[in-house]
């Protein structure tokens, strides 16, 4: 049987002037893949050029974590605005953290929405299209990370790698909707390890009614939670004694060039 692989990605680089949110040196070396915020979140120039440094030192690979314009609201609330807005939105925050990607010898691996626009692209087919053409873009090998089926049929026609994940440090509903949390609450690291072996290992997650399938490739492990290390750590130890490997999406989608 083949070995089950999966990406431990993670939401970095959140932090903005003197404001100073997660703790991304210590989280760091648990992923294989951070979404670093490009500013219209969260995130300035110098916490993009030094979050991007910190991933190249330890081999973790890049991505932008795109998000509307909502700095006050840290992204999680929704605009009303055209796909043509939020192409153009995309390809500003994708082409400012590829420069600094650049400037310190590394690539792009992946984009990857953030807050009201994750759930906007995943539910709307015109957002789902407009993100996926800024991605091809820009470099047709870039991943597009992400989950449902919407934005998943939109990068297959468009040609642009795709890796589902799951979340493991939120909640899902019997229907397979994620229960959103405002503020992120303290989980217990090993119950939270657990329901990443069972992604893992069986595609499956926990609900109040029982497991339920769940396609994913890469776990999410949200920087902002304030125990985010702990967690990362027993994740990281519990899917590696689970005989699981840790790839980065570059590796798991194997077709996907290496970051230029």
């Amino acid at each position: 049987m083949t070995r089950r692989r999966i990406d431990i990605n993670a939401d970095m680089g959140e932090s903005y002037g003197r404001w100073t949110l997660g703790n991304d040196a210590e989280l760091m070396p648990f992923l294989t893949s951070a979404n670093i915020a490009c500013g219209y979140h969260g995130g300035d120039p110098h916490v993009m050029r030094s979050t991007v440094r910190l991933a190249r030192d330890h081999g973790v690979g890049l991505g932008a974590h795109v998000a509307l314009p909502d700095l006050l609201g840290f992204g999680r609330r929704a605009m009303a605005l055209t796909p043509e807005d939020l192409k153009d939105y995309v390809t500003y925050q994708v082409g400012a953290l590829a420069a600094f990607a650049a400037a310190e010898g590394v690539g792009l691996q992946h984009v990857k929405p953030h807050g009201a626009l994750y759930v906007m692209c995943s539910q709307d087919e015109r957002y789902a299209r407009a993100v996926v053409e800024a991605c091809a873009e820009f470099d047709r090998g870039l991943i597009l990370l992400l989950s449902g089926e919407v934005v998943a049929t939109a990068a297959r026609v468009a040609g642009v790698p795709f890796v589902a994940e799951g979340y493991i440090d939120l909640d899902y509903d019997p229907q397979g909707n994620l229960v959103l949390e405002r503020v992120k609450r303290v989980r217990d690291p090993q119950a939270t390890a657990e329901r990443a072996v069972l992604l893992a290992r069986e595609g499956r997650v926990p609900t109040a009614d029982g497991p339920i399938p769940l396609a994913a490739d890469s776990v999410c492990v949200h920087g902002d939670a304030p125990n985010a290390v702990e967690i990362a750590r027993a994740v990281r130890d519990a899917l590696l004694a689970a005989d699981v490997e840790l790839a980065s999406l570059t590796h798991l989608v194997g077709g996907a060039k290496e970051a230029r």
